[in-house]
């Protein structure tokens, strides 16, 4: 009777995962820096952080899961608080968006030399690819509401497809995004206008494969039956971070490639 619990939250045993998550990143950003100046391991030690953190990724997910689906640790309140964390985590992703669209507004608004985009470069034209890719991404939000509406209805196999066409359309999206850095007229490094727009748009590219491995991870956990109507926040967190990456591609793709063009 001493030791039991009283109160609706969980807490947390010990887990090696934060330290070791913080020590792969700061390897991986040292490696990066000392690649990026041409020193010797550079690119070695950039590896081994990667190492790191991915199997931090892995491990700590499958610890989060444990706790979850198998030992019950995820009361409502509990749940509640995750909510809020993973508002958090996308409301800091604005943030980091915000920073790249302001530099490019501040030389689009202000051109230092009078004219945007600056003479000579020769831009994506809106309605090929990237009109394309809009598409794609706005498919790939009807599907994923698809995929939750199916949970709340019991429905798993309407589940599985809807969550495995998402994926694949995230997929597309990278192929194509790829596709269309392969035929840039300008590279990273010629001018202020590459430079910003390979910034927002790579950015972009990268929350795009991240919420393709996430959504997959969901779809494996869904065949599994690792989420009830009642109980499917994974799911949830995922979905948010993929509506999230859907409305910041339509910023960049009227802003920076019609607007900015």
């Amino acid at each position: 009777m001493a030791t039991e619990q009283k109160h609706p939250y969980h807490l947390v045993e010990a887990s090696p995962w934060p330290i070791v998550g913080s020590g792969g990143a700061f390897v991986m950003t040292l490696g990066g820096v000392m690649y990026m100046h041409e020193m010797a391991y550079g690119g070695a030690l950039t590896m081994v952080g990667l190492a790191l953190v991915l199997m931090t990724m892995y491990f700590w997910l499958r610890d989060v899961v444990r706790e979850a689906v198998f030992q019950g640790h995820n009361t409502p309140v509990v749940e509640i608080g995750s909510r809020y964390g993973m508002l958090l985590f996308i409301a800091s992703e604005v943030m980091f968006f915000l920073a790249f669209f302001w530099a490019f507004f501040d030389f689009a608004l202000y051109p230092r030399g009078g004219v945007w985009p600056p003479g000579g470069t020769e831009v994506f034209d809106p309605f090929d690819l990237p009109l394309m890719n809009t598409l794609i991404l706005l498919l790939s939000g009807t599907t994923v509401t698809w995929a939750h509406d199916a949970i709340l209805r019991g429905n798993r196999q309407e589940t599985l497809i809807g969550l495995g066409l998402t994926v694949g359309l995230g997929f597309l999206f990278t192929l194509l995004q790829a596709y269309e850095y392969s035929h840039a007229a300008f590279g990273f490094t010629d001018g202020i206008y590459s430079s910003t727009f390979y910034m927002a748009t790579g950015f972009h590219g990268f929350h795009v494969i991240v919420g393709t491995i996430f959504l997959a991870v969901c779809w494996f956990r869904a065949k599994a039956g690792h989420f009830t109507p009642e109980s499917h926040f994974g799911f949830e967190a995922a979905a948010w971070y993929w509506h999230f990456v859907d409305v910041v591609w339509l910023f960049l793709f009227l802003c920076i490639y019609w607007w900015g063009a």
